[in-house]
């Protein structure tokens, strides 16, 4: 089984085609493995969590923090960026739902707050 810090070890790939969509179970799994507060969400394509914050300044850091990750990674997520929160949304858009890049990339997102 994949662990959370297996998982934040590891790089994206190029991922194209419905063969690189995860299965119902190896989503189930990559879950569980993330902290807390990760969601399914549109009927199981894509994973969602809010992040809180103190204030704008500390939002706008950690936003700033995951665009220079994403960037990094090839992997960018769809964000709701609010005063004291962000809302972040991971899904693979060339394979059609989720893959093993969405649960690398949450890994990424949830690391920065340890930073």
């Amino acid at each position: 089984m994949t662990t959370y810090a297996e998982l934040g070890s590891r790089h994206c790939a190029p991922l194209r085609g419905l063969e690189h969509r995860l299965s119902p179970e190896r989503v189930a799994d990559l879950l569980a493995v993330l902290p807390d507060g990760w969601r399914l969400v549109e009927d199981g394509s894509a994973i969602v969590k809010t992040f809180r914050f103190d204030d704008y300044y500390r939002t706008m850091a950690y936003v700033n923090a995951l665009a220079f990750i994403a960037h990094g990674e090839d992997h960018h997520p769809d964000l709701g960026v609010h005063y004291d929160r962000c809302v972040v949304r991971f899904s693979t858009h060339d394979v059609g739902g989720l893959s093993t890049n969405d649960f690398i990339a949450a890994a990424k997102a949830e690391g920065l707050l340890s930073r």
